[in-house]
């Protein structure tokens, strides 16, 4: 008689806790950063800090170049993200979902400056969140297939471009040198990025496609 696997059970209470403790930590980390600086920011300081035992800090994040990409994260992914995101997914026009991408771009980009220009400020040079930062890099990259498989189906993809170059010139226009090149270095606004940006975008990567609208 064969023997039934127990289902592995996560419990809701238990799960909340524990996104509360991580936040909790990731809350500490940040205050200890803006207060002490990346020295002063050791693991034994996170715990005391965020009121958690060392080993906690540690199942959470194993590292301090992790919690240095969670509070980025935070930054980057809050609700004016997610909300863009969600309008993005409900339209089904390929040139709008191409906009889209521009005011998601803007909207990451914007708002992790003020964490890059503290950890700058703190001295942060870290071989491990490079690496980690190259990661997710990778996952940018490979999230934008969909829009340019969505483009191919839609038969709105240019004639002359295959997907995989699409991607490249998608993953390169949406990347973070080019928000500040044009914006640290050549003084564009956030809102004249986007508006290139979506321009850019269309008329480089959709067919048949006309100027987007200054908005």
């Amino acid at each position: 008689m064969a023997v039934k696997k127990k289902r592995a059970y996560q419990s809701p209470v238990r799960q909340r806790q524990a996104d509360e403790t991580r936040q909790r930590i990731a809350s500490a980390a940040r205050r200890l950063l803006e207060e002490k600086g990346y020295a002063g920011m050791t693991m034994e300081a996170v715990a005391k800090e965020a009121g958690v035992a060392l080993p906690t800090v540690y199942a959470a994040f194993g590292s301090k170049s992790r919690i240095l990409t969670e509070i980025l994260d935070e930054a980057r992914f809050g609700d004016s993200y997610l909300e863009a995101v969600r309008e993005a997914l409900a339209t089904t026009d390929p040139c709008e979902k191409l906009k889209y991408a521009a005011r998601i771009a803007r909207r990451i980009y914007e708002s992790e400056g003020s964490v890059l220009d503290l950890l700058r400020g703190a001295g942060v040079v870290v071989p491990e969140l490079a690496r980690l930062e190259r990661e997710r890099e990778c996952d940018r990259y490979e999230a934008q297939a969909k829009l340019v498989d969505y483009l191919a189906h839609s038969k709105r993809l240019r004639a002359d471009l295959n997907r995989k170059r699409a991607q490249d010139i998608l993953w390169m226009l949406t990347s973070r040198d080019v928000y500040r090149m044009l914006t640290s270095e050549k003084g564009w606004s956030p809102e004249e990025f986007e508006i290139w940006l979506k321009r850019t975008l269309v008329e480089t990567l959709a067919s048949g496609a006309k100027s987007a609208k200054k908005e």
